[in-house]
């Protein structure tokens, strides 16, 4: 894993967030906010732990404070605050591994957890959960999608590259 590697997940995943928060913006906000079977219980929901989640993760590698009291908390209220904050986080994540370095990825990272406990995890697999739990998660919302009048959007990496210079 190699700070090419990286930078071009971290492409990949602006890529796929903008196709998937392009279907669920055609989406009634009845729709949207409608309760679902799956872990946070509606595509708002889940989209807004997709955002949670990135933002702990983004200030533990960064080293600042991210504020999150809980990982179902509610970020925005409404689709079009969630994608605007949605649009920024990834801008903030592709710019940080526009500057990651072979150094940072062999590093160790230490953090806390939601719970208050000291972790310690080689950074090369904190990034690499980092970028699978956003996958995981996109691929729940693309499930519920599935039960709408919306097509869900291919997410899969391969429809990703032929777009990507690289």
């Amino acid at each position: 894993m190699t700070s090419d590697y990286f930078r071009r997940l971290a492409r990949y995943n602006e890529w796929a967030n903008r196709r998937l928060y392009d279907a669920c913006g055609s989406l009634s906000s009845d729709a949207y906010h409608a309760a679902r079977p799956s872990f946070f219980g509606s595509i708002h929901r889940t989209l807004n732990h997709i955002l949670v989640a990135d933002r702990i993760w983004m200030s533990r590698f960064e080293g600042t404070h991210h504020g999150i009291r809980s990982l179902d908390q509610e970020l925005y209220p409404d689709f079009p605050s969630l994608r605007a904050a949605r649009q920024v986080e990834d801008d903030r994540i592709r710019s940080f591994m526009d500057r990651m370095t072979a150094s940072v990825i062999d590093s160790e990272l230490g953090y806390r957890s939601m719970a208050g406990e000291a972790r310690r995890t080689p950074m090369r697999w904190a990034l690499a959960h980092f970028f699978n739990h956003q996958t995981h998660h996109r691929g729940q919302v693309h499930g519920m999608l599935s039960a709408t009048a919306v097509a869900p959007p291919p997410l899969d990496l391969l429809y990703f590259l032929p777009e990507d210079p690289g």
